[in-house]
């Protein structure tokens, strides 16, 4: 067995022939010139259009604070849940004995779920207070006829809650909120 010297482990050989310096270029044994200004570029029709289009969009909004296309829709849902807030109210504190409460309890949960499917789909709306509210108390009140029917009268907690929020979503839809 043997053993190779400690010189030979520490001789480092040499992997790859090493590479030639290829000798400076002209421009590279020239004094730095001065910087050269970028040169304008060209206008070209997709650079004017797109110009023009972002200021025809800046104009546009600060021309306009509301959009018109927003103002009716805004419309309809302030008379759209100011009515439904009338029929819960309505409907809520009608006595259980009263003849047509069934009739009002399916009108109502008929409405709400109109109501609910038409506005939650508008995503300007979703951050609205009055939507809010109006959203907590239409599934508090639809809630509670879907599990104890439509005779069951209201505990007088959630009843004080329920109008406590059609208050409260209306004073948001006097605001614009």
């Amino acid at each position: 067995m043997s053993l190779a010297s400690p010189t030979t482990l520490l001789t480092p050989t040499p992997l790859s022939k090493p590479k030639l310096q290829h000798p400076p270029t002209s421009a590279a044994l020239q004094p730095h010139a001065p910087p050269q200004p970028p040169q304008p570029q060209p206008i070209t029709r997709r650079n004017l259009l797109s110009s023009s289009a972002t200021s025809a969009a800046w104009l546009a909004a600060a021309i306009s604070p509301v959009p018109a296309a927003l103002a009716a829709p805004d419309e309809e849902y302030v008379k759209d849940t100011k009515e439904v807030i009338g029929k819960v109210r309505t409907t809520i504190t009608l006595d259980r004995n009263a003849p047509n409460v069934a009739d009002a309890v399916a009108e109502l949960r008929e409405t709400s779920n109109y109501w609910v499917a038409k506005y939650r789909k508008e995503k300007a709306l979703l951050g609205r207070a009055s939507f809010r509210d109006m959203y907590s108390a239409l599934n508090a009140v639809s809630g509670h006829y879907i599990s104890f029917g439509p005779t069951a009268p209201l505990p007088a907690k959630r009843k004080a809650r329920i109008l406590e929020e059609m208050d409260t979503a209306e004073k948001a839809l006097l605001r614009g909120r």
